[in-house]
């Protein structure tokens, strides 16, 4: 899966253009923080399931079925690398009292839902985005059970329940079930739901927009533990994840889907998992925002070391 490094830095600067427009957005108070918030939960609920849904091609073939597989082995694998590289670095010795927890959400788990998505889509295409619904599958089930774990240190029926009911990994599941079975939907009914997974792309960036536009850099740039946990963060996840996935001879297309996705700045969620869970919600916010900033530097980097894109 080659792409053109011209090909690909145009891409991102559509990107950088629609996170732009979310940044100016929430300068001019046309979105509020409520709106964000409701945003949010339905892109995360509607918008993205729909466009994993309809990631699957409407004919059976075995490729598709293997790369999807193929996709879902690497992300159980990078999950239980991050988790252990995590308690390895972000140790109770070195990072004693707060921000432990946070810093070892923040390494394992990234942006690979507002972010990953439209990139790995504007990208590398179907062949990408099928690999990624492999690999989303392990992170969700990952991030709704270890992510809550960091912080509530306890297992309930209510976490289990988070996981089987998660929209994302239903809808790749039906969707998976429907490419299995050569089972085609009626196609206005396809039209329909495509339409509204187009809107995962736009509505993702402007969110991470918005959330820029909130931040007091000065403050944040002057906690020297937040720049160096970000920096491990963009640095130490791709590099890992390269390693580990060309070392067991994965396919290339998932080899470059999932080192991509760990070149992305620390997730979203850290900052409503920290807020829900009884973290440091402020500075697990800020730790977000300095990710996603050193993420310009450092992702581009990574991929020209690493994929040579």
């Amino acid at each position: 899966m080659e792409i053109e490094l011209t090909t690909f830095y145009a891409r991102l600067g559509a990107i950088a253009l629609i996170l732009i427009l979310g940044f100016l957005l929430g300068k001019w108070k046309l979105i509020s923080t409520s709106t964000n918030r409701e945003l949010t939960n339905l892109l995360l609920t509607v918008f993205m399931p729909a466009s994993l849904f309809v990631a699957f091609p409407s004919e059976y073939d075995d490729s598709t079925l293997n790369l999807f597989f193929a996709g879902l082995v690497a992300g159980i694998i990078v999950m239980l690398m991050l988790i252990i590289l995590s308690r390895i670095i972000f140790n109770k010795w070195w990072f004693k009292g707060g921000l432990r927890c946070e810093s070892q959400f923040a390494l394992i788990f990234n942006n690979a839902t507002f972010l990953g998505y439209p990139i790995v889509v504007n990208t590398f295409g179907p062949s990408g985005v099928i690999a990624y619904c492999g690999f989303i599958i392990a992170f969700n089930i990952a991030l709704f059970s270890y992510g809550i774990w960091l912080f509530e240190h306890k297992i309930s029926f209510k976490l289990l329940k988070s996981i089987v009911t998660n929209p994302n990994i239903l809808a790749v599941l039906l969707g998976m079930v429907l490419f299995l079975t050569n089972i085609h939907l009626p196609g206005f009914i396809l039209d329909a739901v495509g339409y509204v997974g187009g809107a995962t792309t736009p509505l993702s960036i402007i969110c991470i927009g918005f959330m820029l536009s909130r931040a007091d850099f000065k403050a944040i740039f002057k906690k020297w533990r937040l720049i160096l946990t970000a920096f491990i963060q963009l640095t130490i996840g791709p590099l890992a994840t390269w390693g580990i996935l060309t070392a067991l001879h994965f396919p290339l297309e998932v080899i470059q889907v999932c080192t991509l996705i760990q070149a992305l700045p620390t997730a979203t969620s850290l900052g409503l998992f920290a807020t829900k869970y009884g973290g440091n919600n402020i500075e697990s916010s800020e730790l977000v925002t300095v990710s996603t900033i050193l993420s310009v530097v450092t992702m581009p980097l990574m991929i020209l070391l690493l994929l040579g894109l």
